[in-house]
């Protein structure tokens, strides 16, 4: 089982503070990696869970609304510890809103966040790994890379971007010896899905349709990003898994 270890690794993970990324981080940490967590805002959770695991934690404040900041943002991820051998691009919003009124402003900022700033972050932490001629990247999609929706059009659009951007760079990086993957989580307990969940019948109806007859948790995305970061999956390139309980198969 050591083609699933991370030791000796470094890890960074967007949107660490909370939610999926919290569970991810921790997962990684359980397989031996260090982890730099890219938040807005203090994360003592993740950090009490990441050194439990007797890893090094370290923090950067990060505002992913504004794509330009990424380059400096990776060059201080990357001098806690030398260099970056994982990054888990994480960090998403999905406003919801009827297409036809779709506010301009929740658009750019869906894009900023979810497309632009994922972009320029992989380009600016890819640079290390390209001179180094390996590295692992893991995008966070979603079923909607797949899906529609509804009332969430721009997070579709944004998630079927982040889709291209993965199997484009797997085409352009993988010569050059880096992975680059993705993860697609169907509906799961986390702070973006909570209004939805507040609807009536909302939540039980949508796990009806899941053939697990459940919503997914934090803690089902561990085994798939730790599969993906390690040597495991070496032969993985340009995949998007589908961790949804089977939910678009039905």
């Amino acid at each position: 089982m050591s083609v699933f270890s991370l030791d000796g690794k470094i890890a960074v993970v967007t949107g660490a503070g909370k939610g999926l990324g919290l569970s991810m981080a921790e997962g990684l940490a359980e397989a031996g990696a260090d982890i730099v967590a890219v938040t807005r805002r203090e994360a003592p959770d993740t950090e009490a869970r990441v050194r439990a695991q007797g890893r090094e934690f370290r923090r950067i404040e990060g505002d992913l609304s504004r794509p330009e900041t990424m380059e400096a943002l990776a060059a201080g991820a990357q001098a806690f510890f030398g260099r970056i051998d994982i990054l888990v691009n994480n960090a998403g919003i999905t406003p919801v809103h009827s297409a036809e009124e779709y506010p301009p402003e929740d658009l750019d900022l869906v894009f900023d966040v979810n497309v632009k700033s994922l972009f320029r972050l992989t380009q600016a932490v890819g640079a290390g790994m390209l001179r180094r001629g390996s590295g692992k990247i893991i995008n966070i999609c979603s079923i909607q890379s797949y899906l529609g929706g509804v009332s969430v059009s721009a997070y579709a659009a944004s998630k079927h971007a982040v889709a291209g951007i993965t199997r484009a760079l797997a085409n352009e990086w993988g010569p050059r010896g880096i992975n680059v993957n993705g993860i697609a989580p169907g509906f799961m307990v986390t702070d973006n899905t909570a209004l939805l969940r507040g609807q009536p019948g909302v939540t039980e109806a949508l796990a009806a349709r899941v053939p697990l007859r459940r919503w997914g948790l934090g803690e089902d995305m561990k085994g798939p990003v730790v599969f993906l970061a390690s040597d495991a999956s070496r032969f993985v390139n340009g995949h998007l898994l589908v961790v949804d309980g089977g939910y678009i198969n039905d």
